[in-house]
């Protein structure tokens, strides 16, 4: 194992926290640094603020080499490393908020121990050339910058943090690439070197291709449910093929989450300024926002009006073993059923508290799926939630005013779900009727 550096890591937010985490675990001594005084408190009280596997051991058993703090200027001036963590939203011209991100950079100025600056934190091609000009500025001409950034997922965050398929590291001088590298010893993963500049658009690249991929299963899926045939069967077949792969084929309502909406929007938007239109990426992000709507139609139909109707929708976080509900499709999908006129009941087992949210604060939160299903016109999965699986579908059926059911992550048995008693819709396939 290299020998512990001091790192001081901006942002506690899933990337943030992963990140010195997993540091911590290989040997260095992390300091965490975030704006809000509540999370910290949190972090220092023992408590984990988000929902990650695993994250919540890593942090108790390395707590020793681990700090939580607001006080960014004096972790800077301790640190040898720094990493930027923090969000980088989308403004409403498209580009990315870097505002977090400069906000960090001003209280570098006088930080002596400094080795290396790198961004973890995803932001648009140019930006470390800027980023080095102002450290340049502030007389850190000696301080190295360097782009590293993330390819996690969250619900195994911390697993592809220490098993990445690569770590890409982009930096202007082999000093500190060798450094990043150096930090990283310990990590089950190649390390990928190059310029900045690509380190900063592999990242838009790899979630720009992976968003198509999502949004071509879902038009084959549409397809199929136009001209027939069974695109699950369509999709697994050709995901055999060694040139393409299986992963992110499966149809259903849509990719959501921190980064794939926002990524996808910001290379788009950087090809908009650079003069290029990139018209497949357009493409797939109104794919993705069409998707969305799709269940809504779809259940509007099966039901002759949604206006004073009750549906239920089971799961609330973009995906499965997270907490995370930004860019989820089921916002999209209740707000479209509460413009619609139909009420909502909502179910997840892990998503936050955001009833004072629109559009949630026009729902109504439920313990459990039969409790969420009581009286229901119908049903909408809209997370694959494990615990969907225990569910006890006979009695649900008898629990609801009519036993139908989309399930927009095609998660549950057709068969089983028509032998219970319910009309059974899915993504790309047919429609089933109780047997």
């Amino acid at each position: 194992m290299a020998q512990g550096r001091r790192i001081a890591i901006y942002g506690a937010g899933y990337i943030g926290l992963v990140t010195g985490a997993c540091f911590a675990s290989l040997g260095h001594h992390v300091t965490v640094v975030d704006i809000q005084q509540e999370r910290i408190d949190m972090l220092n009280a023992g408590r984990v603020p988000i929902y990650e596997p695993g994250l919540a051991e890593l942090l108790r058993d390395h707590g020793d080499r681990l700090t939580f703090t607001v006080d960014g200027r004096t972790a800077a001036a301790r640190a040898e490393v720094v990493y930027v963590c923090v969000d980088t939203p989308p403004t409403v011209s498209g580009d990315a908020d870097l505002s977090r991100v400069w906000n960090v950079v001003r209280v570098l100025e006088g930080a002596e121990r400094l080795q290396a600056v790198v961004t973890k934190s995803t932001v648009p091609v140019g930006t470390g050339a800027r980023i080095r000009a102002a450290l340049d500025g502030m007389g850190l001409v000696a301080v190295g910058y360097g782009s590293n950034p993330e390819f996690t997922a969250e619900g195994r965050a911390v697993g592809d943090f220490m098993n990445p398929d690569r770590v890409v590291v982009g930096a202007a001088d082999d000093a500190t690439a060798r450094l990043i590298a150096e930090i990283h010893q310990g990590v089950n993963g190649p390390v990928v070197v190059m310029d900045v500049e690509s380190a900063e658009l592999t990242k838009l690249a790899a979630n720009a291709l992976l968003a198509t991929k999502i949004s071509f299963a879902n038009e084959i899926a549409n397809l199929a449910e136009a001209v027939g045939g069974d695109a699950a069967s369509v999709l697994q077949a050709v995901g055999m093929d060694h040139r393409l792969g299986a992963h992110f084929l499966n149809p259903g309502l849509g990719y959501g989450g921190s980064c794939f909406p926002k990524d996808t929007t910001a290379l788009k938007t950087l090809a908009g300024s650079a003069g290029y239109h990139f018209q497949l990426l357009a493409a797939v992000i109104e794919v993705n926002s069409l998707q969305q709507r799709r269940p809504v139609i779809r259940l509007k139909e099966a039901l002759d009006g949604l206006s004073g109707r009750t549906v239920a929708v089971l799961g609330m976080t973009f995906k499965p073993g997270t907490d995370d509900m930004r860019e989820a499709p089921s916002r999209v999908i209740v707000g479209r059923l509460l413009a619609e006129g139909a009420t909502v009941r909502c179910w997840d087992p892990l998503a936050p508290d955001v009833s004072g949210a629109e559009p949630w604060s026009a729902t109504t939160r439920h313990h459990s799926p039969i409790e969420a299903l009581q009286g229901a016109d119908a049903a909408l999965v809209a997370t694959e939630w494990p615990a969907l699986q225990q569910v006890p579908w006979q009695e649900a059926a008898a629990a609801m005013a009519r036993p139908l059911l989309f399930d927009g992550r095609n998660a549950l048995d057709p068969a089983e779900m028509t032998a219970a008693g319910f009309t059974y819709l899915s993504v790309g396939r047919a429609d089933l009727p109780p047997r």
